[in-house]
């Protein structure tokens, strides 16, 4: 499992692993029973707190993206990946819809709009 991890980052770092391993099972890469790293495996791969492991795995857990067997750990939940995509695809409706507004609202072209958006999603 690659996770990349920014210390000079606006997130804090367990939502950086909660987000990534969050895509990870939304795209498949993960599936369903597959096991995750141990906290104390992960924390050491990433050079970071223990505590900061267990935190974003608590995160998972409690979103059911992950399900804990103490004594055998943590395993990605067989939660409708579909449905977590539908969530994921509102969310990204409402804030496209949000820019949209903004842009009408400014007299932004349409055209410009797409290229913006263009270059923020290929990063640019």
């Amino acid at each position: 499992m690659n996770i990349l991890i920014s210390n000079s980052g606006e997130k804090p770092i367990y939502e950086q692993i909660t987000s990534q391993i969050k895509n990870l099972i939304i795209q498949g890469e993960l599936a369903a029973g597959q096991a995750l790293p141990s906290m104390r495996l992960l924390a050491k791969e990433l050079r970071i707190s223990v505590i900061t492991t267990k935190r974003a795995y608590e995160e998972l857990e409690r979103e059911g993206f992950v399900q804990t067997v103490p004594g055998k750990g943590s395993f990605v939940a067989s939660k409708n990946t579909e449905l977590i995509r539908e969530e994921q695809y509102r969310g990204i409706e409402a804030l496209l819809s949000q820019a949209a507004e903004r842009a009408r609202a400014c007299g932004l072209p349409l055209e410009e709009l797409e290229e913006l958006l263009r270059v923020l999603y290929h990063g640019e």
